[in-house]
């Protein structure tokens, strides 16, 4: 019986920890050293879907754009993020997507123009 509840509460905490990533995780973890992620929009449309999670992350998660919010052809969008590695992507409604795994520096810029 206690085998069946170790194994019942292994189960559950690894459940808890992939939920916890399903969001792409915060941009800024406390403590740690921050840089700017700058997402340029290189598409002839607007990019309504920007996504990004540590290298490390189960998922992109979800669309770090406000709700009706979108970066028009040639504009950027900037975020303050975690320095580290990153997986970003990006698309547009009805449109293509484009996906890159980024180093973003403590204290400095990174700039991905998506296609």
């Amino acid at each position: 019986m206690r085998s069946f509840q170790a194994t019942g509460i292994a189960c559950a905490a690894l459940l808890l920890a992939a939920c916890s990533s399903i969001d792409g995780g915060p941009a800024v973890r406390p403590g740690m050293p921050t840089g700017t992620l700058t997402v340029v929009n290189g598409t002839s449309g607007y990019l309504d879907a920007v996504v990004f999670s540590e290298c490390d992350a189960f998922t992109y998660g979800f669309n770090r754009l406000s709700k009706g919010d979108a970066i028009p052809p040639g504009e950027a969008r900037s975020f303050t993020v975690t320095a580290g590695c990153w997986d970003v992507g990006g698309g547009k409604y009805a449109g293509g997507e484009a996906y890159q795994r980024v180093a973003v520096p403590a204290g400095g810029i990174f700039e991905l123009t998506l296609y």
